[in-house]
């Protein structure tokens, strides 16, 4: 682990294994923290919140410089540790660590945007201030479908703001966020501002109730499903704490009757099947109206077609591996489910162990699994519909609303469509899946709160305080 700018073992040396999916070969072996570890971790953070709190803006964006600088000179161990531990491609490992920078060098803009104001005030003689301050310690628990963008996205707006951190590390990906943290640490943060915690599977509930519950804690950020997001939000509310939280998403693209059915097949694939369908944004479900559903399936299905999935070792397919067996199940589960019940299976459906090609599911229906749960895997479901208001009745029935996408050559219809889905992004004419440092990142129901990213993430990660400062002698009734 890194606590407080030193390697540190878990107490009693404790460890744990992280296998390759593909290989079964040991992949890493990580420090298995203990509540104690997790407590010394926050203790490491609050004792350094002072003073890098008190830094000028102009300081912190100097660190963060050579952070973005550091964690690019740690691309070859970047790209070994995700093709290792989650069976990565290269190209998604690479696009991971291009992002990542770029996140942090646009935190490294933000020192300067943690602005206040000055608010009119009816008392005479009183001057009244809305200022932004650093909240303390922030924990950040990151995923790992994609690994150093969202281990990156969970603590550099926050060290950006003046904050301290704590890195929960993925279970699935300790050597990757561990990266991360010894990245910053390269660019010479002090010790103590940014802090790295893994854990083995069975000890996480353990680790991050200590983490959630340390007083020093003030902030939670969390990318990972609803289900522990829930767990997560329940046990901060019990002290008040807030949360961002970015969870599953079901992201529906909706294919209208005038739309560029090239165009829309391209964003569908790229959308549903990038990083073998694993990201939060991934497009689960193409809705289609009847009058063009014809002509696309049968341009999607062969597009699909040329998805295959093989070793990321060898870089020879478009697609790697699923992260785990129990994934490759579940979608294999999905696909089953979908078929006994109507669907039919229009492309791939095949796979051995966790490499799974890409699937096409049409004709999807409400009593499939496939049309209500996220899949995370490459298989996707065309649902067919009559007209424009029922394409956006069934985007919106689902309990998630992260993502979605609208492809149209009529713009403005494009844009009343897009304000009428329930989610907290859409697209017209492009993807589901797309992601930028500077834009507001995060979802709607049970996609979670929140947003990542550009000054929306100012907002997460400081508290807003009102400060008078009074300039005449005071007039009081008593």
């Amino acid at each position: 682990m890194l606590i407080e700018g030193k390697a540190a073992p878990a107490e009693g040396a404790r460890t744990f294994e992280r296998k390759n999916p593909v290989t079964g070969d040991l992949a890493t072996r990580a420090a298995a923290a203990t509540e104690k570890d997790a407590i010394a971790a926050a203790d490491a953070a609050a004792r350094a919140f002072p003073a890098w709190s008190a830094l000028g803006p102009n300081a912190r964006r100097e660190f963060l410089s050579k952070a973005a600088d550091a964690l690019a000179a740690r691309s070859e161990d970047l790209v070994a540790a995700m093709k290792e531990e989650i069976g990565a491609t290269e190209g998604w490992a690479r696009f991971n660590i291009m992002l990542a920078v770029g996140m942090i060098r646009e935190a490294a803009s933000l020192t300067t945007q943690v602005a206040g104001e000055v608010i009119p005030s009816d008392k005479p003689g009183c001057m009244a201030l809305a200022v932004r301050q650093a909240a303390g310690v922030v924990l950040g628990i990151a995923p790992w479908n994609a690994p150093v963008i969202l281990g990156v996205r969970a603590v550099a707006t926050p060290l950006a703001c003046g904050n301290t951190v704590v890195l929960k590390a993925s279970e699935t990906c300790p050597r990757t966020h561990l990266l991360i943290g010894q990245a910053f640490q390269d660019a010479g943060l002090p010790p103590g501002v940014v802090n790295v915690v893994t854990n083995a599977p069975s000890d996480a509930g353990a680790v991050v109730g200590a983490l959630i519950d340390h007083p020093a804690v003030k902030r939670i950020n969390f990318t990972g499903s609803t289900r522990v997001g829930k767990v997560i939000a329940e046990r901060a509310a019990r002290q008040l704490k807030p949360v961002l939280l970015e969870l599953g998403g079901k992201a529906p693209l909706i294919v209208l009757d005038d739309a560029d059915l090239d165009e829309a097949v391209k964003a569908a694939a790229f959308g549903a099947f990038m990083n073998q369908g694993q990201i939060c944004m991934s497009t689960e479900r193409i809705i289609v109206l009847e009058a063009v559903a014809d002509e696309f399936v049968k341009r999607f299905a062969a597009k699909a077609a040329t998805l295959k999935a093989g070793d990321p070792r060898e870089g020879t397919t478009p697609l790697g591996a699923v992260v785990d067996q129990a994934s490759a199940a579940h979608v294999k589960a999905l696909i089953d489910d979908a078929v006994a019940k109507g669907a039919i299976c229009a492309a791939g459906g095949e796979g051995e162990g966790v490499l799974l090609s890409a699937a096409v599911l049409d004709g999807v229906k409400p009593q499939m699994r496939i049309y209500g749960e996220e899949s995370f895997g490459p298989v996707v479901g065309v649902l067919r519909v009559k007209d424009e208001a029922e394409a956006i009745r069934v985007a919106n029935d689902t309990e998630y609303g992260l993502s979605a996408a609208v492809f149209t050559k009529d713009i403005a219809r494009g844009l009343r469509v897009a304000q009428q889905i329930q989610s907290g992004m859409c697209h017209i004419n492009g993807p589901t899946v797309h992601d930028e440092a500077q834009m507001p990142f995060g979802g709607v129901k049970g996609s979670g709160y929140g947003r990542f990213g550009g000054k929306a993430g100012i907002a997460e990660f400081t508290d807003l305080r009102w400060i008078t400062i009074e300039t005449q002698p005071g007039h009081f009734p008593i």
